[in-house]
C-alpha cells in the first residue's frame, strides 16, 4: 500500500487550544477519535486481551484516518495513556469551483472559505457534474 496519503497535511486549532490530549487506552470506546501513527482516526473495531503472566491487559484498536479513510491498527496496554484529538466537525455548502478551488459557505455563520483545493480524478468529476 501507499503511504502517500500521510504527506498531507490537515490542520486547525483554536487560538491557546491543544491539538490532541492523553486518554487511558482503557476508556476508549468504538466510535471515539484516537491518534495511531500520528494520524487521527475513528475507532470501529476494539479487543481487550486478558492480563498474561509479563504484563497488562493489552487493548487492540482498528481504526479509520478521519481523512483518508486508510484503515490503521495499535495495540497498546491498558493502563497506558493514549492521545486523543480534539476534533471539531463543520459543514460547508459548496458555491463553486474556480481555478480547481471550492468556495464554500458555513451555513451557520455565513461565512465563505475559499482555500481548499478541489478533489482530482472521478471525485472531482463528479462534484463537478452534480
Amino acid at each position: 500500500m501507499s503511504d502517500d496519503h500521510h504527506d498531507d497535511e490537515y490542520h486547525s486549532a483554536e487560538s491557546g487550544a491543544a491539538a490532541t490530549f492523553p486518554k487511558q487506552c482503557s476508556a476508549l470506546r468504538k466510535n471515539e477519535h484516537v491518534m495511531i501513527k500520528g494520524r487521527p482516526c475513528k475507532i470501529v473495531e476494539m479487543s481487550t486481551s486478558k492480563t498474561g503472566k509479563h504484563g497488562h491487559a493489552k487493548v487492540h484498536l482498528v481504526a479509520l484516518d478521519i481523512f483518508t479513510n486508510k484503515k490503521l491498527e495499535d495495540i497498546c496496554p491498558s493502563t497506558h495513556n493514549m492521545d486523543v484529538p480534539v476534533v471539531k466537525r463543520l459543514d460547508y455548502q459548496l458555491i463553486s469551483i474556480d481555478d480547481g478551488f471550492c468556495s464554500l459557505m458555513n451555513l451557520e455563520t455565513c461565512e465563505t472559505k475559499d482555500d481548499l483545493k478541489a478533489p482530482e480524478g472521478e471525485l472531482g468529476q463528479q462534484i463537478k457534474d452534480a
